[in-house]
């Protein structure tokens, strides 16, 4: 789901980097008003690697490959950490594995960041939404809504910049295939992080279950 250098406009790298600027400085704002910052930097270290070596690696889905993204986990997990984390992660993996580029970073940090964030909003919502579930079947819908969001929400804005970002002097045909193949790759690994999810938010819940409070 990297976008790498070359593909896209200037125009869309820089709003791109704009929006990562921006949500940057929100959500070091918001982290810096918790009563500890430090206190969550070793958990969203931890959960930077496992994104980073997620998305390292491919998942066969004939006739495409896919990888975990995992973005929706660390948003459940870190919530507005999940963005450094990732921006991070995405830096990384951009100068030492040559995924996505160094001029779309800002354009990939918004399209896997925003979507996490959002991810770990909506899972906090579940005590609001979810109370009149029995907590666990409150917890599974939600870290599973939460889990897929991440992804699906990615999955979307990388496929609206791929139609409508990228050049058209690629063959159209071609085009349109791989896009279908993709697209069609990517429902599978929508519901595989959205299980993940669940299952990962179950065993915390049994072994540290303060992790899922923020």
């Amino acid at each position: 789901m990297h976008i790498p250098d070359g593909i896209l406009p200037a125009s869309i790298c820089v709003a791109g980097y704009a929006v990562a600027g921006g949500v940057t400085w929100v959500a070091l704002k918001q982290i810096n008003r918790t009563s500890n910052p430090q206190v969550e930097v070793p958990k969203a270290a931890l959960l930077a690697a496992a994104f980073f070596v997620g998305s390292s690696l491919s998942l066969p889905v004939p006739p495409v490959s896919v990888h975990l993204v995992l973005n929706g986990l660390l948003g459940i997990v870190l919530g507005w950490y999940a963005w450094p984390a990732i921006l991070i992660g995405l830096l990384l993996q951009a100068i030492l594995l040559g995924h996505g580029g160094v001029t779309t970073l800002g354009v990939d940090a918004a399209m896997m960041g925003i979507p996490a964030l959002l991810a770990g909003q909506l899972f906090q919502q579940r005590q609001r939404l979810g109370k009149s579930l029995p907590p666990k079947i409150s917890l599974g819908l939600f870290s599973f809504a939460s889990g897929a969001l991440g992804v699906g929400l990615s999955a979307l804005i990388f496929f609206a910049l791929v139609i409508f970002a990228m050049p058209s002097t690629l063959d159209q045909s071609t085009e349109r295939s791989f896009l279908t193949a993709l697209m069609l790759g990517y429902i599978p690994l929508i519901f595989l992080e959205g299980i993940f999810a669940v299952l990962l938010c179950f065993f915390l819940l049994r072994v540290k279950p303060e992790l899922l409070e923020r």
